[in-house]
């Protein structure tokens, strides 16, 4: 697969709190944007693949309620992670 435990305990200590917070919605959003940016570049080879289509549908409407709750609870942490990761609204 092309996500090792590597790449993401890479992820999760960038844009986590460590390594091996795995459920920080920071960490989350950081791997859900890893995963659309890949599934992306697929769909740009790949038209015809409704599957992955419907995959990258479903990561962004997770990141985007990832993103809601961050706002909600602290806007502080929501404005760093979206900086950090230039994801625009």
């Amino acid at each position: 697969m092309y996500l090792s435990s590597e790449v993401k305990k890479s992820i999760f200590a960038k844009h986590g709190k460590s390594d091996i917070d795995t459920g920080s919605a920071e960490g989350q959003i950081g791997l859900f944007t890893h995963r659309i940016s890949h599934l992306t570049q697929h769909l740009k080879k790949n038209r015809k693949d409704k599957n992955t289509e419907r995959s990258l549908i479903l990561l962004v409407g997770k990141r985007r309620s990832l993103l809601d709750y961050l706002i909600k609870k602290d806007v502080l942490r929501y404005r760093a992670i979206i900086k950090e990761l230039n994801i625009r609204k």
